[in-house]
């Protein structure tokens, strides 16, 4: 489970956060994840909850953002809307997608103490 490691990262980030801005608790983590990231919010929040035990996120809740995935299509021009990156251009059809956003996993803003 691959969502193990991205909590981890999650907690790394609050942490170096922590040191630098000087804040001592962690309330609220707004989390924003692509459509296409590959990640189970379900899966995320429960590892997180499992790797903040003990530390200054420890009872912090993490808020999910969903992130539409975008392609750009190579066969109309268009940009358009996706939920998968097999998904066919639904202006014209075509299978020519080129993925330019809802990949991305990041920490979109922070409640801390």
């Amino acid at each position: 489970m691959h969502e193990m490691a991205l909590a981890q990262g999650i907690l790394d980030v609050l942490e170096e956060n922590a040191g630098r801005q000087g804040f001592g608790r962690v309330r609220t983590v707004w989390l924003e994840i692509g459509a296409l990231a590959g990640v189970e919010p379900d899966a995320l929040s429960f590892c997180f909850d499992a790797v903040t035990k003990g530390t200054l996120a420890e009872g912090a809740q993490l808020q999910i953002l969903a992130a539409e995935g975008r392609a750009w299509c190579l066969d109309c021009g268009r940009t358009v809307a996706v939920a998968a990156r097999c998904d066919s251009c639904p202006g014209c059809g075509g299978f020519g997608l080129q993925i330019t956003g809802g990949t991305e996993m990041r920490v979109k803003e922070l409640e801390v103490e």
